[in-house]
């Protein structure tokens, strides 16, 4: 009995005779635990890919950057990423509370290299780890019921240039995100970040924002 496989893959595979291909990965790659060798890469990480599942059923995928090490293995079944300030929606965090099944994507662009991970996610407003995140509003525990690498070949290579200046670090204060200063979005913002623009100043127009979006060549909510 597969663990990993229902009707439909096998379908698929029987269609284009993958099964023992299949069989085969399945029994050499796929792990219920996080060995060494996987803890390493997953630490070594700055970004990932998580996968949640929202109150429609629909998939949905986002982007987590942090510095390496953000995302921690505190053993072999478990693993742990913080929340960091966004734009308001939690809707990955949302999604997960509502259903706790998630999947997880760490890639190496620069050393081709790819690590998938399934698990059932909780969060505890009182974890522990809370406080050894700076700025973290929750902390994600991750009950990790499977994992593979997979093949490389289309991972195409990128390089870093530089890490974020806005992850939350505790050597330094944490600048504003731009788009928090935008003049016609002061209403809907909370109160801190409200308090904090008008402390700081710095407001801008919508124009003001979109030149500065062009500059950097990147894009924010």
């Amino acid at each position: 009995m597969s663990r990993l496989y229902g009707p439909v893959h096998r379908s698929l595979q029987d269609r284009f005779d993958t099964r023992r291909l299949a069989d085969n990965v399945e029994a050499r790659v796929v792990l219920t635990e996080v060995s060494p060798e996987h803890k390493a890469f997953i630490e070594s990480r700055d970004m990932f890919f998580l996968s949640t599942i929202d109150h429609q059923g629909r998939p949905t995928v986002s982007y987590k950057g942090g510095d390496p090490g953000f995302v921690r293995v505190i053993n072999s079944k478990t693993v742990v990423f913080p929340c960091y300030d966004g734009n308001g929606m939690f809707y990955s965090m949302g999604n997960l509370l509502g259903n706790p099944q998630v999947g997880m994507l760490f890639i190496n662009f620069e050393k081709p290299h790819r690590l998938r991970l399934q698990g059932i996610a909780s969060i505890d407003d009182n974890d522990p780890l809370l406080s050894e995140y700076a700025e973290a509003q929750l902390v994600v525990r991750v009950s990790v019921t499977e994992m593979f690498r997979n093949c490389p070949r289309y991972v195409h290579r990128y390089k870093r240039i530089q890490p974020s200046e806005f992850v939350p670090r505790s050597t330094c204060e944490t600048p504003l995100a731009p788009w928090k200063r935008v003049d016609d979005i002061q209403a809907s913002l909370p109160a801190k970040d409200r308090a904090r623009v008008e402390r700081e100043g710095n407001l801008l127009s919508r124009a003001e924002y979109e030149k500065y979006l062009s500059d950097v060549g990147s894009r924010e909510t």
